[in-house]
């Protein structure tokens, strides 16, 4: 009896929780028949704290302890339907859970897909660390968000972001496929496709709905991703460096947000966006381009000491067209690394995404450096020892380049004496100096740019390079000597206290490479710097000392947080051709022969001069001439005022 007693109370408890929602459901959201147009509107725009919540029902244990299953459910379908609209159906199922999710992996990846959503809230490298060596994860933590926004006949906006998808997990021959549903009925839905590959990055994606051509009114749906890039790497500002928007527009045409505050980009026939960070990425892609895009990135690191959780802000807004009211979209989905080979191998352009330079230098390193470099880290031990032979082959093969160089600067060193003496001569004639000199260098067929040319040809391969190294993926969490990481900065001393200007270009650090590298260029710039020295008084003349002081200055300070890699092959490159001019000089170049050849080059007969030649000539005398008519004037000025003095 007690029992009894005991039911009776919890039934009439219940009845009355009911009743009490019932008549303040109907209070607060009256009839649709009988409420004005703008009072459905503020309903379908209201948000969850302003109208009964479908979840305080579901958890209500009064409720769910209550004898009247059929009026609990009449409840939880009105609420689902003034809540969810045509999307109902789905929420009040038993997958209708905030937290659900479900696992999707390979060897490579694992995604977690929520069950609110229908969207991936989790994307975790199963091969990576970061530099702490905790897992890398491209997606964690609400720091992303996937959402097609559409309009319906009921006058409502949908937001995929805010329904609740039914969750389908198969597997056939290896891949692994999951169907997330959010249901009108059991035979109508919008479904997101998802299927994995074994030991595969890349994803095939597809959206497509059925039986909602009768519930869509819009002929295009809105589709926003957005992710907050999460940081990996030990300089949150070295890394921000290379992380950026990447897309592929109009066939072949690629382009990219850059590294401002906020910068937003506009393009039409998208064919892939890449959210890009230093070595990781992630990319949706689409079979058939999306009709037009905007890219927003913004920085999210103002401050490194507390800014020090995300890098950046991405977002990307496209259309998605409807087929009578019908989705049908096939994608792919990329969340991998950032590596040359991998995103090459795809065949969509993706390796785009990796900045290699652009034009001849990009080509130099697809076609040269990375098969070589791939080659001799695959024979070698180390990475680090693939660096020095890398950087060996290289300084040997633009050895007859330095050697041009170098001859040119001896030769304008046996020159000096006269060149002294021609400026000595016409010190107060800067028009007759010149062309002396030029008359000098004609006579012993030097040529004071003969030194700049080569150098000039070896810029190509030096800014390949330095694109290469900060780019190379398989350098990441590789060591070498001290340097635990060859993609990150080395350490050899570090402190914990901010100081403003030196924490901004130097660091909390001391890194080595970079030092050694100074080094070797202040030696490599006093040797080089030679005669060009007197040149540097010349108008238009670099000032040498400038130079020879400035370039290890920039090294020092501004490559201490740069990949150590970068600056250990800076350092194997200059004792490299320091050696080899060292060897030219005291070996292959003999100054008593040089002087010997020019003085025989005087003796000739001069050569008839091109029509280069004949023409700078004629400017020169031209000058001269306008030069020596603007002298005698002066003087003929300074004459007449003279004799209007002594007049008075």
């Amino acid at each position: 009896m007690e029992e009894k007693k005991t039911f009776d109370k919890n039934s009439i408890i219940g009845f009355t929780l009911v009743a009490l929602i019932l008549i303040w459901m109907m209070y607060m959201n009256p009839t649709e028949d009988i409420v004005p147009e703008e009072t459905k509107t503020e309903q379908v725009e209201s948000t969850p704290q302003e109208k009964p919540s479908l979840d305080k029902v579901k958890n209500t244990p009064e409720i769910a302890q209550g004898s009247n299953s059929s009026l609990q459910d009449s409840v939880k379908n009105e609420l689902a339907r003034r809540e969810y609209g045509a999307f109902a159906y789905s929420a009040i199922k038993d997958f209708a859970i905030e937290d659900a999710t479900t696992n999707i992996e390979n060897e490579v990846i694992e995604l977690e897909v929520s069950n609110k959503g229908g969207q991936i809230v989790e994307a975790k490298m199963k091969q990576h660390d970061t530099y702490k060596g905790e897992p890398i994860f491209l997606i964690k933590d609400g720091n992303a968000s996937f959402n097609i926004s559409f309009e319906a006949s009921d006058g409502r906006t949908y937001n995929t972001r805010d329904l609740y998808f039914e969750p389908s997990l198969s597997s056939e021959n290896g891949n692994q496929t999951l169907s997330m549903k959010a249901k009108v009925s059991e035979v109508e839905f919008l479904e997101f496709f998802y299927e994995l590959k074994p030991d595969d990055y890349m994803m095939n994606f597809r959206i497509r709905s059925q039986g909602l051509s009768n519930i869509i009114s819009s002929e295009t749906a809105d589709l926003k991703w957005e992710v907050k890039a999460l940081r990996k790497a030990k300089s949150i500002s070295y890394e921000n460096r290379y992380t950026e928007i990447v897309y592929l527009y109009e066939n072949d045409k690629d382009d990219y947000t850059g590294q401002g505050d906020e910068a937003v980009e506009e393009d039409e026939q998208i064919e892939w966006v890449a959210f890009k960070q230093h070595f990781f990425t992630s990319v949706l892609l689409t079979d058939t381009p999306f009709s037009s895009g905007k890219m927003t990135s913004r920085n999210l690191v103002q401050d490194e000491q507390v800014d020090t959780l995300y890098t950046k802000n991405f977002l990307a807004e496209v259309p998605l067209k409807l087929n009578n009211g019908e989705f049908s979209e096939s994608m792919n989905w990329y969340h991998g690394p950032s590596d040359f080979k991998i995103l090459s191998d795809y065949e969509r352009s993706l390796d785009e995404i990796v900045p290699l330079g652009w034009g001849l230098f990009g080509w130099i390193n697809r076609y040269i450096f990375i098969p070589f470099f791939t080659f001799l880290s695959s024979s070698l031990p180390s990475y680090g020892l693939a660096i020095i032979v890398m950087t060996i082959v290289v300084r040997i093969v633009l050895s007859p380049i330095t050697y041009k160089s170098y001859l040119s600067q001896a030769k304008m060193k046996v020159l000096k004496p006269e060149i002294n003496e021609i400026n000595e001569k016409y010190k107060d004639n800067a028009m007759k100096k010149q062309q002396e000199t030029m008359k000098l260098y004609s006579k012993t067929g030097v040529s004071p740019l003969a030194g700049c040319i080569p150098a000039l040809l070896q810029i190509p391969v030096f800014y390949a390079l330095f694109q290469f190294f900060p780019s190379a993926f398989d350098l990441r969490q590789k060591g070498f000597l001290w340097a635990d990481d060859l993609s990150s900065y080395d350490v050899i001393f570090e402190w914990d206290t901010y100081i403003p200007l030196v924490s901004w270009a130097y660091g909390n650090h001391v890194s080595l490479f970079p030092i050694l590298a100074s080094v070797a260029i202040f030696f490599y710039t006093q040797m080089t710097a030679g005669q060009n020295m007197q040149q540097s008084s010349q108008p238009g003349m670099p000032n040498m000392k400038v130079i020879m002081y400035f370039a290890p200055f920039v090294m020092l300070i501004f490559f201490n947080n740069y990949a150590s890699g970068l600056s250990l092959y800076y350092f194997i490159s200059n004792l490299i051709t320091i050696g080899i001019m060292l060897v030219i000089k005291h070996v292959i170049i003999d100054d008593k022969k040089i002087l010997a050849k020019i003085e025989e080059k005087k003796k000739k007969p001069k050569k008839k001069k091109g029509k280069l030649g004949r023409k700078f000539q004629e400017i020169m005398e031209q000058a001269a001439e306008q030069q020596k008519k603007k002298q005698n004037e002066k003087e003929d000025n300074s004459k007449g005022g003279n004799k209007k003095i002594d007049k008075k």
